[in-house]
C-alpha cells in the first residue's frame, strides 16, 4: 500500500467512525441495540427449562397404585397437579379453558390389570400448542408412571424369590446415565441464546451499515478507492468486534451460558466475521442506495436467516438451492464456528473451513465494492 492509500486508509476510517458516532439512526442500531439486546433478549429464557405445569390426573381406579402414581406426579418438579379429579369431561374442560395444560387418566381396573400380567394403559393428554410445556407434561407423567410402574416390577421378583438387590438387578441389568455435554441444564435458554447473539450481531452490523451506505449513496459520497473502502471497512469493523466482544462476555460469561471455554479461538472467530458482515452491508448499501429502504428491508430477513443457519432447522431437510444460498450469509458459517468454539470447545483448526468461508465472504465483497464503486479515470477528470 502507497503513502496515497495509506493516507485513504486513515482518512476514510476516521471519516467512518466519526459518521457512525454523529448519525444517531445508525448508533443506535450498531453499538446501542446490541447492548439492549444483550440485557433483554436473555431474559425470559432466564429460568432455561419448563417447571411446574399445571396439570391434573383423572384417577378412575380409586386403589392404592392410582393413588401412588398421583402421589409420584405431585412430586415432580416438571408438574403442578391442580386438580385430581374421577371425571375425565372436568379435565377436559379445564385443558380447553387453559387452565391446565395437560392430564393423565388412571382407567378403572388399574390395579387389577397390572396384578394379573395384561397390559395396562395410562393415557396422558398434553396441549400441542405449546411445545415445552407438552414436553414437561409428557415426560413428567412418565416419569411418575415409570418410577411406580419399576417399584412393582421389582416387587414381583422379589415375590418370585428374588432379594431386593437381585430384583433390582433384573428389572435393570443395564444403567445407564444420560449427560448433556454441551448443555448441561437441558434449558432452552442455553440451546437458543448462544446462537441467535450471533444473528442478533449480523442483523444490527448489516442495517448500520446499510444505512450509511445509503446516506453515502444519497449524498454522491460512495464511490471512493481500495485504500478508502479498507478505512471504511476497518471502522465499521471496530464498532462490530466491540458489540461481539459485549456478546461474548455478558451474555456467555456473565449470564452463564454454557461455553467451551476458548475465548481466543472466539476472538478470532470475530475479526472474520465482522468484517464479512459489515462488507455485505455495505454491498447492500450500495445496491439500495437509499437509506430507508436498507432499513426496511433488512428488518425482516432475520427469521429466514435464522432457519438457513442450519442451528434451528436441520439442514438435509432444506431444498438443495437453499442449502447453496445459505452459504451467501456470513451467520451461517459464523455460527457453526461459534457454536464450536463456545459451546463445544473445538480447537481453532476445527474451525478453519468456516473461517475460510468468511475470509472469502470479504475478499470477494472488497472486489465487487472496488469494480462497482470506485471512480473512474473520466469521473476523476471531470472532478478535475
Amino acid at each position: 500500500m502507497n503513502n496515497t492509500s495509506t493516507q485513504g486508509f486513515a482518512a476514510a476510517w476516521r471519516d467512518t467512525a466519526l459518521a457512525v458516532l454523529r448519525d444517531k439512526g445508525v448508533l443506535l442500531i450498531m453499538l446501542l441495540a446490541p447492548i439492549i439486546y444483550g440485557f433483554f433478549y436473555p431474559w425470559p429464557y432466564g429460568t432455561q427449562a419448563v417447571t411446574r405445569v399445571p396439570v391434573a390426573v383423572v384417577d378412575q381406579d380409586h386403589s392404592g397404585l392410582s393413588r401412588q402414581i398421583a402421589r409420584f406426579a405431585m412430586a415432580s418438579p416438571r408438574l403442578d397437579v391442580r386438580m385430581v379429579t374421577s371425571d375425565v369431561h372436568e379435565a377436559q374442560q379445564a385443558l380447553w379453558r387453559g387452565e391446565i395444560e395437560g392430564y393423565a387418566l388412571l382407567p378403572q381396573d388399574l390395579k387389577r390389570n397390572v396384578l394379573r400380567g395384561t397390559p395396562a394403559v395410562v393415557t396422558i393428554e398434553g396441549n400441542g400448542a405449546y411445545a415445552l410445556l407438552n414436553k414437561a407434561v409428557l415426560y413428567g407423567f412418565s416419569e411418575a408412571v415409570g418410577t411406580v410402574s419399576a417399584g412393582v416390577e421389582i416387587r414381583k421378583l422379589q415375590a418370585g424369590g428374588q432379594s431386593a438387590i437381585q430384583a433390582a438387578r433384573s428389572r435393570s441389568p443395564l444403567n445407564t446415565q444420560l449427560v448433556a455435554l454441551f448443555n448441561p441444564t437441558e434449558g432452552y435458554g442455553s440451546y437458543v441464546v448462544p446462537a441467535v447473539a450471533l444473528l442478533i450481531l449480523q442483523q444490527t452490523l448489516l442495517m448500520g451499515t446499510a444505512m450509511l451506505a445509503g446516506t453515502w449513496a444519497e449524498a454522491r459520497r460512495l464511490r471512493a478507492g481500495m485504500g478508502a473502502w479498507l478505512g471504511r471497512l476497518g471502522a465499521l469493523s471496530g464498532f462490530g468486534v466491540l458489540s461481539g466482544v459485549f456478546y461474548f462476555g455478558w451474555v456467555f460469561f456473565l449470564q452463564d451460558y454454557p461455553r467451551g471455554g476458548n475465548p481466543l479461538g472466539a476472538l478470532v472467530l470475530l475479526l472474520f466475521y465482522v468484517p464479512a458482515i459489515c462488507v455485505l452491508g455495505l454491498l447492500l448499501g450500495c445496491w439500495f442506495r437509499d437509506r430507508e429502504r436498507a432499513l426496511q428491508v433488512l428488518l425482516f430477513t432475520a427469521l429466514p436467516m435464522a432457519f438457513l443457519s442450519g442451528f434451528s432447522w436441520p439442514v438435509e431437510a432444506l431444498p438443495a438451492p437453499l442449502q447453496a444460498l445459505r452459504w451467501l450469509f456470513p451467520s451461517t458459517a459464523g455460527i457453526q464456528a461459534s457454536l464450536r468454539l463456545n459451546q463445544m470447545g473445538a480447537p481453532l483448526h476445527d474451525v478453519l473451513p468456516y473461517l475460510g468461508t468468511l475470509a472469502a465472504m470479504v475478499v470477494a465483497g472488497l472486489l465487487v465494492l472496488w469494480a462497482a464503486a470506485t471512480p473512474r479515470k473520466n469521473e476523476a477528470a471531470e472532478r478535475a
